[in-house]
């Protein structure tokens, strides 16, 4: 089993992403709201230039999605597939990245272990 993160800037495709992965028998996703450090400094006051200029460039941009799915390694490159479809690519900036990680004991999946 990996811990799959999906750090999804462009929040508008998460209900088609995850509409995916439910055809496809992805289920179990925990969505959590998230934020990027150059925003987060710009609301502190601490980093004004670059905020400036992001907040120039894309207004609307101030939050992120996390989307966490402990998942089948096997499952990897459809997740990945079904998330390039659906935002376009993760190749264009502040789309957002896709990481897994190793998930060495896991408890409450049913027959899952």
């Amino acid at each position: 089993m990996e811990l799959l993160v999906l750090i999804l800037n462009k929040t508008e495709y998460l209900k088609d992403l995850l509409s995916e992965f439910v055809e496809h028998d992805i289920k179990g996703a925990t969505i959590l709201d998230s934020q990027g450090m150059a925003h987060n400094l710009y609301e502190y006051n601490e980093l004004k230039f670059v905020g400036s200029l992001r907040m120039l460039l894309d207004p609307d941009h101030k939050e992120s999605k996390t989307v966490l799915l402990v998942i089948e390694k096997e499952k990897i490159p459809v997740v990945s597939q079904i998330v390039n479809k659906v935002t376009g690519g993760l190749n264009h900036p502040d789309t957002g990245i896709i990481f897994t990680l190793p998930v060495n004991y896991i408890e409450g999946l049913g027959d899952k272990k």
